[in-house]
C-alpha cells in the first residue's frame, strides 16, 4: 500500500482523534473515577477507601427517590413547554423572517449572552412577593396579599423553560431552514391545504430538529440545580440540588457520586427509549432527505 493511500485511509481517524481524546480525558476518565468513588466508604477526615459498597446506590435511591421523580417531571414539563413555544417561533423565523432571519435570531439569543445565574436571579427579583409583577397585582386586588410564585413548582418550571428555550429553538430552526420551498410549492400544486402541507411535509422534515431539541432540553433541565436553588424552596428541590449539597456541603463524595451515576443512567435509558419510540431510522432518514 502506497504512502498516499495509507494517509488517505487514516485521514478521517486522525481528524477525529482530537475529539476522541477530549472525550476520553474529560468524560471517560472522570466517569470511571466517579464510578470508583461511588462504591467507597469513609469520610473526609479519615479518608475514603474502596470497599465496593454498592449499597450507596440503594441507600441514595431510598433517601432521595422523591427528588429523582420530581426532576424528571419538571424536566418533562419544561421540555414540552419549550417545544410548544419554540416550534412556532422557529417556524416563523424560517419561513417569514426573510432577510431579517439573522437579526431575529440575534435578538432571540441576546438575553442569553448574560450569565445563566444572573438571568435566573433576575427572575427571582421579578417574581418576588413585593416585586414589579406581584406588588401591583396585590395593590389592585387581583391576587391575594399572601399569593406568591417563588418557592413553587411554577417558578422552577418557568425558570427551566426560559433558560433552556434556545436549546429547542435553534435545532428546530436549522431543520426548518433546510426544508426546500419547492416542496411546499409542489404541495400547493397538488391541491394540498397549508395544514396538510405542514403535517405531511414540513413537520416530518423538521423531526431531526425536534429530536435534537428535546434531547438537549430534557437532559439539561432534568439535571439542573440552579433554577430550583434560586427560584424554588424546600418542596421543589431537584436531584441536582441534592448532588451539589452532598458534594460541596456534606462532603459525602460516595453518595454524591452514586446519585450522579443514577441520574446519568436514568437519562441515558430515557434518551434511548425516546429514540426508539420516535424511530431513529426515520429521523436520520429525514436528515438525509433534507
Amino acid at each position: 500500500m502506497s504512502r498516499h493511500r495509507l494517509t488517505a485511509r487514516l485521514a478521517p481517524y486522525l481528524l477525529a482523534l482530537p475529539g476522541w481524546l477530549w472525550l476520553v480525558i474529560f468524560f471517560v476518565v472522570p466517569a470511571f473515577v466517579m464510578l470508583s468513588v461511588s462504591t467507597q466508604t469513609g469520610d473526609i477526615v479519615s479518608g475514603f477507601s474502596q470497599t465496593f459498597h454498592w449499597r450507596n446506590y440503594s441507600d441514595g435511591w431510598s433517601q432521595y427517590h422523591v427528588q429523582f421523580v420530581r426532576s424528571i417531571v419538571y424536566g418533562l414539563i419544561a421540555t414540552v413547554l419549550c417545544l410548544v413555544i419554540a416550534y412556532p417561533v422557529a417556524f416563523w423565523i424560517a419561513f417569514r423572517g426573510g432577510a431579517h432571519k439573522s437579526s431575529l435570531l440575534f435578538l432571540l439569543l441576546l438575553p442569553f449572552f448574560v450569565s445563566f445565574v444572573i438571568r435566573t436571579q433576575s427572575w427571582n427579583f421579578i417574581l418576588s412577593d413585593n416585586g414589579m409583577v406581584l406588588s401591583p397585582l396585590k395593590d389592585w386586588g387581583i391576587v391575594g396579599k399572601n399569593f406568591r410564585v417563588l418557592a413553587s413548582p411554577v417558578a422552577v418550571v418557568g425558570g427551566l423553560t426560559y433558560n433552556f428555550l434556545p436549546f429547542m429553538v435553534l435545532p428546530i430552526y436549522v431543520a426548518l431552514e433546510r426544508v426546500d420551498p419547492a416542496l411546499l410549492e409542489a404541495s400547493a400544486d397538488l391541491y394540498a391545504t397549508k395544514r396538510a402541507a405542514f403535517v405531511k411535509v414540513v413537520f416530518p422534515l423538521s423531526l431531526p430538529g425536534v429530536f435534537a431539541g428535546i434531547l438537549l432540553t430534557f437532559v439539561r433541565a432534568t439535571a439542573d440545580y440552579v433554577n430550583a436553588a434560586i427560584l424554588g424552596g424546600r418542596n421543589t428541590t431537584m436531584i441536582g440540588n441534592i448532588i451539589q449539597t452532598e458534594f460541596f456541603v456534606n462532603l459525602n463524595y460516595p453518595t454524591a457520586s452514586a446519585l450522579a451515576f443514577m441520574l446519568m443512567a436514568g437519562l441515558l435509558v430515557g434518551v434511548f427509549a425516546y429514540a426508539r419510540a420516535l424511530g431513529t431510522e426515520d429521523v436520520f432518514g429525514a436528515v438525509a432527505g433534507t
